[in-house]
Order: C-alpha cells, then sequence, then structure tokens
C-alpha cells in the first residue's frame, strides 16, 4: 500500500476518521460521510483502508535486536481485571535500570506499541506495555476486533491493570526503583492518571496528546509532566487550558508542547496521520526527559 500523509486529505475527513477511531460514530457512519471525499473512482471504502494502520510500517526495531532481550510477562493485578498480560523490553546487558510503562491507544498492545517499548530498550531502559485487552483475551491482532473488545473492558478495572503494572516495574530486582510513563491516545489519558495516582512513586510522565486528568486530582500529582499536543487536535486540546490553570495554581513541574499542523496520533507511525518531523522531535525531547529524571 502507498504511504500517504495528513496533507493528502480534507482536515475535514480526518477529523471524521478521529471520531470513528474514538468511538463517536460507527463505521458506516464514517464511510457515510467519506462519500462526498470521494472522487476519481476513489470509494468511501478505499479511504477508509488508506487511513488505517499499516504495521509493516511501525517496526524500527526488529523483534530479534541483539541489543535487547524480549518476552511476555503476566502481572497480579487483583483490583483489576486480576491479571494483565504485556511486553517486558530489556537490554541484553545486565544491571538495574530505570523502567518505563508503555501505554498503548485505545486498540490494545498492538505491534507499534511494542516497537515503542523495543525503541526504549535500545536507549538503556527497562520497558513493559501492558495490554489492556488481556481480559478479553489481549490484542486480537485486528485493529476493528481491538476496537470492538476494547469498548467490552471495565475501564476503571483496566486503569487498575496498569496501576498494578506500574508497581510491578517499580519493585522488580532488575529495576532501580525509578519509573516513568509514557501513553499515546488512549495511554496517554492513562499518563496522567497514574501521574495522580502514583503520586510521588512515579518519577516521569510523558503523555502524548492525551485527556487531561480532572482539575481537582492535580494536587496529587508529584512526577514532572512533558505534554505532547498536536496543534489540530482540538478533541483534546480544548481540555489544556483548564489544566494548565490547575497545574500552575499547584506548583506542578511540567512542559507543554503544541506541534504546529499535527494531527492527533503524529507519533505513531503506522497511519497517514503521523508527522515524521514531530514525532522525532517529540521523542527526543521524551528519552531526554526520561534520562533526567530517571537515572542518577
Amino acid at each position: 500500500m502507498e504511504r500517504k500523509k495528513a496533507s493528502d486529505f480534507p482536515q475535514e475527513l480526518l477529523d471524521l476518521f478521529d471520531r470513528y477511531v474514538h468511538g463517536d460514530i460507527d463505521r458506516r457512519s464514517f464511510l457515510d460521510g467519506a462519500k462526498r471525499f470521494a472522487s476519481g473512482g476513489l470509494t468511501a471504502t478505499a479511504i477508509w483502508e488508506s487511513l488505517r494502520p499499516n504495521y509493516a510500517w511501525a517496526e524500527q526495531v526488529a523483534k530479534d535486536d541483539a541489543r535487547i532481550r524480549t518476552e511476555y510477562a503476566t502481572v497480579p493485578s487483583p483490583q483489576g481485571n486480576g491479571g494483565i498480560r504485556g511486553y517486558l523490553v530489556r537490554p541484553a546487558k545486565t544491571g538495574k535500570l530505570p523502567g518505563v510503562l508503555v501505554i498503548h491507544e485505545n486498540r490494545g498492545l498492538n505491534p507499534y506499541i511494542e516497537d515503542v517499548a523495543r525503541r526504549l530498550g535500545t536507549e538503556n531502559l527497562l520497558a513493559f506495555a501492558p495490554d489492556g485487552l488481556t481480559s478479553v483475551g489481549g490484542y486480537p491482532g485486528d485493529n476493528e476486533k481491538a476496537g470492538e473488545l476494547f469498548r467490552q473492558v471495565d475501564r476503571s478495572k483496566m486503569v487498575e491493570d496498569f496501576v498494578a503494572s506500574a508497581r510491578w516495574l517499580k519493585e522488580r530486582e532488575d529495576c532501580t526503583g525509578k519509573i516513568g510513563v509514557v501513553g499515546f491516545c488512549f495511554g496517554g489519558g492513562v499518563a496522567n492518571a497514574l501521574a495522580v495516582r502514583l503520586g510521588a512513586d512515579l518519577s516521569a510522565a510523558a503523555p502524548f496528546y492525551g485527556g487531561q486528568a480532572p482539575a481537582e486530582d492535580v494536587p496529587r500529582i508529584k512526577a514532572p509532566l512533558l505534554l505532547h499536543y498536536a496543534s489540530l487536535d482540538k478533541r483534546i486540546n480544548d481540555g489544556w487550558p483548564a489544566y494548565e490553570e490547575a497545574l500552575k495554581a499547584n506548583h506542578a513541574t511540567y512542559t507543554a508542547h503544541f506541534y504546529e499542523n499535527t494531527n492527533h496520533g503524529f507519533h505513531n507511525d503506522t497511519t497517514p496521520r503521523y508527522d515524521e518531523a514531530a514525532a522525532k522531535l517529540a521523542w527526543k525531547r521524551t528519552l531526554e526527559f526520561f534520562n533526567r529524571h530517571l537515572r542518577g
């Protein structure tokens, strides 16, 4: 499939697809809305296909990369769904390392998120990417099915699964006890929520275009925040002014970056919404942020 860019599509169509991805409309409604953008033999279904993820594009670090060791591990989660399975990535060399929890979008532990965990592993970090779909069989290998399964999981219990994952990572013998969290889309919202839930037990949080924590919860945030936003992402950005006001009022340590002319999901290199320049800059900033707050 030819790789397209966000600029190849009308912004109104991208916004419509964003509503579909986040469950505001179903596939049929998206296709109905996309029909008016179909021309020159291009059907609404073909538009839908071109906007969907192509995970063949996501592999920046091979699964068998000699620099890392990977495995799947299951974490007990008595307050959540009983247990949660995830993807654990460790550098090949031994020794205690800081940990980073990687929280997926609203489709579960897909190949893109596993690759993000491997990228962290090559940066000499201990990474764990839990699958919030564990209780319904795990990421099914198909994004449409994953979206359906995601809506079946009790959201509050899923958050408890992520809290359990963070504490498990922090307490591992090969972890220094300092952990951070990076999350994308739904996972960005979870990263903000974990900053609230974990308090001083979390050393750094880097949400990518994530929903903000309620203002009344902000006093519980102790970790520094590095917040990445897409400038065209009105759905998420509308929550920023109130969040920033609460962060300032509570003297929280935070830095927010808005990436010009980018869409929600700009870091995900499997879809046309991917913006290479913004993704690379945001990732560079994230690694610097984790190195500053997790080491030493």
